[in-house]
Order: structure tokens, then sequence, then C-alpha cells
């Protein structure tokens, strides 16, 4: 399992969460709404502190990663993060490792 994060998503992560060098932004499984891999399930981010990482990647010197806890969610699955240009939010999509 891999992330993969658009420059595109980088500047929308730089501009809207006001994210900088040194800085770490984690993907996690949200109970609620629907996602290609679980019904029921989406997937949420926030900025924290890794505790037990699964996956990191850097980008720009700012650190994205997924928990061990929630690796379930992405089932053996890459996740490619861009930006949706006509809703300016982030868009998700999964792709078999």
């Amino acid at each position: 399992m891999k992330i993969f994060i658009s420059p595109n998503a980088l500047r929308w992560f730089k501009e809207e969460m006001e994210a900088k060098s040194g800085d770490t932004i984690r993907f996690y499984a949200r109970y609620g709404g629907s996602s290609p891999l679980h019904d029921g399930f989406s997937i949420g981010m926030t900025m924290d502190t890794p505790v037990i990482p699964s996956v990191t990647v850097k980008n720009d010197d700012i650190m994205f990663f997924i928990e061990e806890r929630d690796a379930w969610f992405f089932d053996g699955h890459d996740l490619y993060v861009d930006v949706d240009s006509k809703l300016d939010e982030l868009a998700y999509s999964y792709k078999k490792a």
C-alpha cells in the first residue's frame, strides 16, 4: 500500500489546511458515508502525530500517513489524492497495489 499526493492536492493542503514543512497529515477510516471500498465508511483526514504508521510519504517536507489501525480500510489498495477542480475539494481514488 502506498500514498500518492498530486501536485494540486499538495497545493490544496498548503492553502486550505495551511500545511507547512514538518506537518503530518493522517488519512483514516471514518464511520459514515461510503467509498468504493466499503459501504458505511469513508476516508477522513486530519493533522495528527503518527503513533504506529502503516505507510508514509513525504511531499515538500509534509508527511502524509495511514496508521496501522486504519490499514484495513484500504484493503490492499494504494491511495491516490487529487483535487476535484469543479468542487475545489480533495478527491480520492484507490488502485489495487
